[in-house]
């Protein structure tokens, strides 16, 4: 039976943070911390993939999202004045 083990985001990165430093090899790091070195760089890619997302602009994100939303009630708004329209010329 093989056990998937589950660590947590702290674990993770703890770990990837210290492979990050490179002071250590990823096969000591592993040992270490007792998973495998795949794992490690596994852990240390995605932390280098994610790093630009949390100096991201937040609101300019918040504003997309407040932009979409006037959108989408505008889009409801305007298809009831069209359907009211079609119902009062017969259409």
């Amino acid at each position: 039976m093989n056990k998937k083990n589950h660590y947590t985001a702290e674990f993770k990165s703890r770990v990837a943070l210290e492979a990050l430093r490179e002071e250590k090899t990823i096969n000591e790091i592993a040992q270490e911390y007792s998973v495998h070195p795949n794992q490690v760089s596994a852990w240390k890619k995605e932390l280098l993939e994610r790093l630009p997302e949390l100096f991201a602009d937040k609101r300019r994100k918040e504003n997309k999202k407040d932009m979409e939303e006037d959108l989408f009630n505008q889009i409801g708004r305007l298809q009831m004045e069209n359907n009211y329209l079609k119902k009062k010329l017969g259409l």
